[in-house]
């Protein structure tokens, strides 16, 4: 008789385990699936790469955005431009190997937080936000400008004139909120469309994108601006008068480097001392950030 009940008590258990089982089995493809791309992720050479990369002693590893003349490009198949200058100049002074790391800028600060990289060097811009983030040793001064094709008869000069227009941006650009800053305080109460920011990964692709009229305009760094009038034969123009969202550059640091970030410091120093730091500014054609330039950029706006 116990041996009746119990094998009634099993085929009932069966029968309310059953749904689970089915449910595992219909879940077991999309694991086994899951597991296969996992795999073949980390052995691509991109991934292998990103991994393989982080701080080794005896050198400076620096992430850089290198898609991002006249700051980081490649040049003869190496990193060339002023952030590629600059962190030779440092790493010099501190008697360590410069490594750079190629890196798509949206990353940039993601890398140096995980510890891929010892510093950030590519034109990233200080802001309050990323002040949260990570630290900063101000080294530049610039700001933003506005490009249109060549044949272009609409030249905005300012973002107030973007409303309803479609601008092209790499992504992750400080002048994005304030663009949609603008259309939230300018554009929509005064009936006009929204700015619509298209963001790409890297500024080549944004520049494309507003050569091949999928975008009505583009927002760029105003010396990388620049350098695009002469890399595209003029097929772009300038279209802003003045420089828009000044803001300083800065390399980042991680939080807990606080000790790189003294020495870093101390030979930004020694290349102000000995004029290395001024001729390569001249040779840029660039501007040193002064203190009241660097509080500016890390005040928070108020609401």
């Amino acid at each position: 008789m116990r041996d009746s009940v119990l094998l009634i008590r099993l085929q009932r258990a069966a029968s309310a385990l059953a749904p689970f089982r089915r449910a595992a089995s219909v879940r077991a493809p999309f694991q086994r699936a899951a597991r296969a791309l996992a795999a073949i992720a980390l052995c691509s050479p991109g991934a292998w790469a990103l991994a393989a990369s982080g701080i080794v002693e005896g050198r400076l590893t620096v992430g850089s955005d290198l898609t991002y003349p006249p700051y980081a490009f490649f040049e003869a198949g190496k990193p060339a431009g002023f952030d590629a200058d600059f962190a030779r100049l440092l790493a010099a002074k501190l008697s360590l190997q410069p490594v750079f790391v190629d890196t798509r800028f949206p990353d940039l600060i993601l890398g140096l937080r995980a510890h891929r990289f010892d510093i950030v060097a590519s034109a990233l811009y200080m802001t309050p936000e990323r002040a949260k983030l990570i630290d900063f040793i101000a080294y530049l001064k610039t700001g933003a400008a506005l490009l249109v094709p060549a044949a272009s008869s609409d030249a905005p000069a300012t973002p107030q004139a973007l409303c309803g227009k479609r601008v092209a941006s790499i992504k992750g650009a400080s002048w994005t909120p304030k663009l949609h800053k603008v259309t939230r305080e300018l554009c929509q109460p005064t009936g006009r469309r929204a700015i619509e920011v298209l963001e790409f990964p890297s500024s080549p692709e944004a520049l494309m994108a507003l050569r091949s009229q999928a975008a009505d305009a583009m927002m760029e760094d105003a010396a990388v601006a620049h350098a695009m009038l002469a890399q595209t034969n003029n097929a772009v123009k300038l279209s802003s008068t003045a420089l828009l969202y000044p803001v300083v550059i800065g390399l980042g640091l991680h939080r807990d480097a606080r000790q790189l970030q003294g020495q870093l410091q101390q030979a930004l120093d020694q290349a102000r001392a000995s004029g290395e730091y001024a001729a390569l500014l001249s040779r840029y054609g660039l501007q040193p950030p002064s203190p009241a330039d660097i509080e500016a950029a890390l005040a928070v706006p108020p609401k």
